[in-house]
């Protein structure tokens, strides 16, 4: 073994443990290590990027995509600051993801240099909301340990993200030292006990209901999650987020459960009498704010099946509490046996006619009609493409009634974020695209948008392409939607003036199309899956049409009339 310096033995490192492609923003605090990059170039991808904001939501996208590491570089203080957007999305939506930020120097530490910033406290467990583990590699001989424990800090338990400092004099040093085998994450078996119980459990019930979603699904998995539906004809609905766990074709499928939830999926969840929650943390947005599920203690019989057992019995205190990752507690529900006759298939059958009913839109005005725009998305998106979004209303036309095929079928095809971060989509897409080169394709807001748009250059750049449909409605809907049901008609902070979208998309390489008809939407889509570049489609949307079940004025007046003004 010849020597080599640090900032090589690092990328060897990320190469053992199978990373293909790494998002990031160069900076001088790493330069070795981009060296590195350049030295392993025949075997791992650095992706340059324009804004460390966006590197973050790339890597953390790769991880939801394949359930390892997403890996991001960034440079010291505003390079690790502009980042921590991502961290944390991937601690909430319990994404696994490693942060190497580039570090000042060991012989300058603690005297406020230039760009420095205490990690441990930045990103550090005690913020509750940014990483699992933070820590700092000052022994270079030290790396292979250091990311090996990384990797498996990101994927066991609940995943989630792990930032790594890299003083910049430590990347420089020369170590004769070899990477550690790759990590794979450890399994957490259901407790035979807790299985049988939870089989009286459901034999008790009259009216169960399955909650699925979270991370650490495989195909495997959400196969033996199917089969134990089928086998005991449950109505399954998926958490905020993850509508991609449970086939959404599936006879036994009864919706998402999040926001804009259908109203009848709702009253089910109240009236049920057993909830089984496999994966899903039951956060605000997956329980209504608390509501669906009352906390600490729920007016249903709770199981709740999690990978980590510090969340269970954190925020409810469950009746059956089953530590286990879901490829684990699936294969174990599958072979639950079953009765010969259940006496809910009613009750099932009943929720999915609901969820198929809720697919049914209401009249809204306009002459973009965006139920029609989704049906035209799924009539010609292939059944693999990677679906993504950020934050706001208008991913809500995604949420009601576009419908995924399910991890089942062998692809994750939704990215979104749990944790509401605007700008996200238009990377994630990115990132699915350079990594998996299937169709991917992005639903945004003009202010979501603008959060991340710069990263159509990075798309450009590598040779890659998405698709953009960005809904143009000149505000902040979503803040605007609140605003008028809290304070009607007194608009501030919210209007926008926009830039010439589809000049900017151009600008970027793309090309940019504006349609102001739902009859025009069809052949741009279909230019844009034959087009070798990525396309944006900005749609001209009405002010009015501000969620999937109402306008903006009905909001108004219904405010005004709880006030006495109207």
């Amino acid at each position: 073994m010849s020597k080599q310096i640090a900032g090589h033995l690092l990328v060897q490192c990320l190469v053992e443990q199978g990373v293909s492609h790494v998002f990031g923003v160069p900076g001088e605090s790493y330069l070795a290590a981009l060296d590195g990059f350049h030295a392993y170039r025949d075997r791992i991808q650095f992706v340059i990027n324009r804004q460390e904001g966006g590197a973050a939501f790339m890597a953390e996208a790769h991880g939801k995509l394949t359930g390892r590491p997403g890996v991001c570089f960034v440079t010291r203080g505003p390079g690790a600051t502009n980042a921590s957007i991502g961290v944390h999305t991937a601690f909430q939506d319990s994404t696994p993801m490693v942060l190497f930020v580039g570090d000042v120097a060991s012989d300058s530490r603690d005297r406020e240099v230039f760009q420095e910033v205490d990690y441990q406290s930045f990103f550090g467990p005690s913020t509750k909301g940014f990483a699992k583990r933070v820590e700092r590699i000052d022994d270079a001989r030290r790396i292979p340990e250091y990311v090996a424990r990384a990797f498996a800090t990101a994927m066991n338990g609940r995943p989630g993200p792990v930032v790594l400092a890299l003083p910049e004099d430590m990347l420089v040093q020369e170590v004769e030292v070899a990477p550690l085998p790759r990590v794979e994450p450890v399994q957490a078996w259901s407790d035979p006990g807790a299985l049988r119980t939870l089989r009286e459990m459901l034999l008790a019930a009259k009216k169960p209901l399955v909650i699925a979603g979270g991370s650490g699904w495989t195909p495997q998995a959400a196969q033996a999650l199917q089969r134990f539906a089928e086998n005991w004809k449950l109505p399954v609905g998926n958490a905020f987020r993850f509508q991609d766990t449970f086939d959404n074709w599936h006879p036994q499928y009864a919706g998402d459960i999040g926001i804009g939830i259908n109203p009848k999926l709702a009253q089910r969840i109240k009236d049920c009498d057993l909830v089984v929650a496999i994966g899903p943390r039951l956060g605000e947005m997956t329980t209504g704010g608390y509501t669906l599920l009352q906390a600490p203690r729920s007016a249903q019989k709770l199981v709740h099946i999690h990978a980590s057992a510090e969340e269970l019995n954190r925020v409810y205190q469950a009746d059956l509490a089953i530590n286990a990752t879901m490829n684990a507690a699936a294969r174990s529900l599958e072979v639950l046996t079953a009765p010969t006759s259940l006496p809910w298939e009613e009750w099932t059958q009943a929720a999915n006619a609901e969820y198929l009913e809720n697919l049914k839109p209401q009249t809204l005005p306009g002459d973009i009609d965006m139920p029609a725009i989704v049906g035209l998305l799924q009539k010609h998106l292939p059944a693999d493409a990677v679906v993504t979004n950020g934050a706001g209303n208008f991913a809500s036309w995604m949420h009601r009634f576009f419908r995924h095929h399910g991890l089942a079928k062998g692809h994750k095809t939704q990215l979104a974020p749990t944790n509401g971060a605007m700008g996200y989509g238009v990377p994630a897409a990115i990132a699915a695209a350079i990594t998996t080169g299937r169709v991917a394709f992005t639903i945004a807001g003009d202010g979501d948008f603008l959060m991340n748009g710069q990263e159509l250059a990075t798309a450009a750049q590598c040779g890659a392409k998405s698709i953009v449909l960005l809904l143009n409605n000149g505000m902040f809907g979503t803040i605007r939607m609140h605003q008028e049901r809290e304070y009607p008609r007194n608009v501030s902070g919210t209007a926008l003036a926009n830039p010439d979208f589809v000049k900017l998309a151009e600008a970027y390489g793309y090309a940019g199309v504006r349609i102001t008809r739902t009859e025009e939407f069809e052949a741009q889509l279909l230019a844009a899956l034959e087009r070798p570049n990525g396309t944006l489609i900005e749609a001209v949307l009405d002010p009015e049409v501000i969620t999937t079940r109402g306008t903006l004025s009905a909001i108004t007046q219904a405010a005004l009339k709880r006030a006495g003004k109207a």
